[in-house]
């Protein structure tokens, strides 16, 4: 059965649910999500949106700092766009219904993080994406104009480049995206979706390290099918470790938020040291990049098990007030910060790099626009300025959605059946999350924080069997949610793997010990694709 629409969307995070609500306006809109509605890692922000908000701020600021975290690697057109548009977009959202925390006199709160000259950072109390996603959910289940597909999951994209390769034809030159396949959870059926433009905004990879703060369905789908159809990538070494996950052994990645330390909280060792003067003069202010590192450093030298975030010198109501969220599910495991440190360590937490895309969030597919984390638009370079995510996804999901209301003469296209081949049942599930078990672990073991070339070579070898092997599976048994995510997962890590032996510095997130130093001849993009 073929599903029709003017516009396709995949994911359904603010990204997705933002480019939704734009091109319901003038189309028809169909919007897949693999889980429920809005479960995404922009469900799990917690700190905030960036925005120049207060009148002592300017764009010019927040562009800088954006750089500045950037480490060299930012373009500058693409910072100044998304600042520019920032404070536009965030108001849109007050309009759907977001509700930002105020201070008593009616003014929005502001708050700092690192790397940020101003408290620029709008924020709902620790729970800032799951009150943007809460209203945009609203909106987009108020709207009759979109038709809401749970539970279904993208598998691949269908271009024209890769229809002419299936007959045997000279791809045609620009290269078209005409819909995807998606594979049905439910009814455990492939049906195809054939639309004239296509929006991916599925996220980031997260899961592909052992630990994350992201959630289970952050497996790096749009990332993967955009590669795989030709789609150029980009800054794939680029993976953002945020410095502070609460360690506990029943605590699943969750995220100690960034703004704890931008209100005074302190890092300490376990000798109850405050070790971050060792590192950068901005102590626990720094960007992310040199706090996990600098964490990791004394994780490894003083063989702790974890660091600790002390807050015990502030005051204990305005935490309570400020963090309910964090300090309601640290107190589920017994740590109370306003009394005793947070336990916490590293874990993997946003991608840099993505599918390469202009200003309008389109990529080098036609009518394929990538945004949010699956994208690689140039405003994080090297590492990502905390609260900037959230930012970019609203800014490009509006400038895509703008762009691709102009692209409803393209023609929907009759698209062949899924074809299953001669796959069969598979009985072996234990050979799946064995396989993703073994990803996971060789990428936080050899492709993580610190990385040396000796690791990344042997990384190398483990993930080219391992695709092998998946390759196998894939075509030999009918495929699952599982499969296809670990099929994901295999190609987004040889992507982190060969970026970084590519870039043969360290820079921004990318630090290896055999370049300990950055290269100016190196200020340019990693860029690979299939056809590279």
């Amino acid at each position: 059965m073929q599903h029709e629409s003017d516009f396709l969307v995949i994911g359904s995070g603010v990204a997705g649910l933002t480019f939704a609500l734009k091109a319901a306006a003038h189309g028809t809109v169909t919007l897949l999500t693999k889980a429920e509605m809005g479960e995404s890692n922009s469900r799990y922000a917690q700190g905030g949106i960036a925005a120049v908000w207060d009148p002592d701020d300017s764009h010019d600021e927040h562009a800088d700092d954006t750089m500045i975290a950037g480490a060299g690697l930012c373009r500058r057109e693409a910072v100044e766009f998304v600042v520019k548009n920032g404070p536009d977009r965030i108001q849109e959202l007050i309009q759907r219904g977001v509700e930002f925390t105020r201070e008593r006199d009616g003014d929005y709160d502001l708050t700092r993080e690192g790397g940020h000259g101003r408290r620029r950072i709008l924020h709902a109390k620790d729970m800032t994406g799951q009150e943007i996603i809460r209203a945009l959910v609203a909106a987009v289940r108020a709207d009759p104009r979109i038709e809401l597909k749970e539970e279904v999951m993208a598998v691949d994209l269908i271009t024209s480049g890769w229809l002419a390769r299936r007959t045997q034809e000279l791809p045609p030159t620009p290269d078209r995206v005409l819909g995807a396949y998606a594979l049905d959870m439910k009814a455990g059926a492939v049906e195809t979706y054939a639309a004239r433009v296509v929006a991916l905004c599925t996220g980031g990879a997260g899961k592909v390290y052992l630990y994350t703060s992201n959630p289970d369905i952050a497996s790096g789908d749009g990332i993967a099918m955009a590669w795989r159809c030709g789609a150029r990538i980009a800054n794939m070494e680029f993976v953002q470790f945020h410095p502070t996950c609460l360690f506990h052994p029943h605590a699943k990645g969750f995220l100690i938020s960034e703004a704890l330390r931008g209100e005074g909280g302190i890092l300490r060792n376990a000798s109850g040291e405050r070790f971050m003067e060792r590192y950068d003069e901005r102590l626990e202010l720094a960007p992310r990049d040199i706090v996990a590192r600098a964490i990791d450093a004394e994780l490894k030298s003083g063989g702790e098990d974890s660091m600790f975030l002390d807050m015990t010198h502030l005051d204990p109501a305005f935490l309570v007030d400020h963090f309910p969220g964090i300090h309601a599910r640290c107190m589920s495991y017994g740590i109370d910060m306003r009394v005793q440190p947070i336990p916490v360590v590293p874990a993997a937490h946003y991608f840099c790099g993505g599918a390469v895309t202009d200003l309008h969030g389109e990529a080098s597919i036609h009518n394929l626009f990538v945004v949010g984390e699956a994208s690689c638009t140039g405003l994080h370079g090297a590492n990502r300025l905390a609260s900037n995510s959230l930012l970019e996804g609203v800014v490009f999901a509006d400038a895509a959605a703008e762009e691709a209301i102009g692209r409803l003469d393209a023609t929907i296209e009759q698209l062949p059946d899924w074809d299953a081949g001669a796959a069969v049942g598979s009985d072996e599930a234990v050979v799946l999350k064995h396989t993703w078990d073994e990803i996971r672990q060789f990428m936080w073991n050899y492709v993580g924080i610190v990385r040396t070339n000796k690791r990344l070579r042997r990384a190398r070898r483990r993930i080219q069997m391992t695709r092998e092997e998946i390759e196998d599976y894939y075509w030999d048994f009918r495929i699952s949610g599982d499969l296809v995510e670990l099929r994901n997962l295999a190609d987004v890590a040889a992507m982190v793997v060969k970026c970084a032996l590519l870039r043969r510095e360290s820079r921004g997130l990318h630090y290896t010990l055999d370049y300990p130093e950055s290269d100016e001849r190196q200020i340019r993009d990693t860029v690979i694709s299939r056809w590279m």
